[in-house]
């Protein structure tokens, strides 16, 4: 309830305020990785790894594995509730995490590493629900920095707006009072590793890494 709350009053005051309305093709523009080759599996088993196995005490909620996401159904690709990520931006997560520990919080995963099969189903789903402008306004990717194991959704536990809120609610920047401040801590931490917030979702950062390539590794 206290999170409905909050993420209500987000919105009203968002409304309120009556910012511009973004620019939809800078948006995404902004969250769409370049066309690149798929990367074969056998790079999968070696470059990407289970969040858990850097530091067990990171919380995982895989969304896109069970029917609690936009879509109301898993998400092809994911046949277990795992999070993995490339082991660079793992190793780096593990270390906001421990950051975050020494405040007494801690970080509740939604998801990492996407297959691009599940990117495409994301797309498809906006074009059957005539959903395009999530695709238009950048809230769902064509090629998404998922696929290459350097993106994460997350959240500090139990506060923001809900994941996968399409609107300008989630906006980063569009929060008050102790919402705003936990979003601040939590860009704050995940900056200092390398990490990088997309500003139109509080929960989704990107990590930098030259050269990566996108995989359709079914998530076992």
């Amino acid at each position: 309830m206290f999170v409905h709350l909050m993420a209500l009053a987000s919105l009203l005051a968002a409304c309120q305020q009556n910012p511009p309305a973004p620019d939809a093709s800078a948006a995404a523009a902004s969250v769409n990785a370049p066309p690149l080759p798929i990367a074969p599996d056998a790079a999968g088993e070696t470059l990407l790894v289970d969040i858990r196995s850097r530091d067990s005490t990171i919380r995982v909620d895989a969304r896109y594995a069970t029917s609690n996401n936009f879509t109301g159904k898993p998400l092809p690709g994911y046949e277990t509730p795992r999070v993995m990520l490339r082991r660079e931006a793992a190793a780096a997560l593990a270390r906001v995490q421990a950051r975050l520990r020494s405040e007494g919080l801690g970080l509740l995963v939604y998801d990492g590493y996407r297959p691009v099969r599940a990117t495409l189903a994301m797309v498809d789903w906006a074009k059957r629900t005539s959903r395009k402008d999530l695709v238009n306004q950048g809230y769902i990717a064509r090629r998404s920095r998922h696929n290459l194991g350097l993106a994460v959704d997350l959240t500090l536990v139990e506060l923001g707006t809900p994941f996968d809120t399409f609107a300008e609610a989630a906006h980063t920047a569009n929060a008050e009072g102790r919402v705003r401040r936990n979003r601040q801590i939590l860009v704050r931490a995940m900056e200092t590793e390398g990490f990088r917030n997309y500003d139109q979702e509080w929960w989704h950062f990107s990590y930098p890494v030259e050269g990566a390539l996108p995989f359709d590794k079914v998530i076992r």
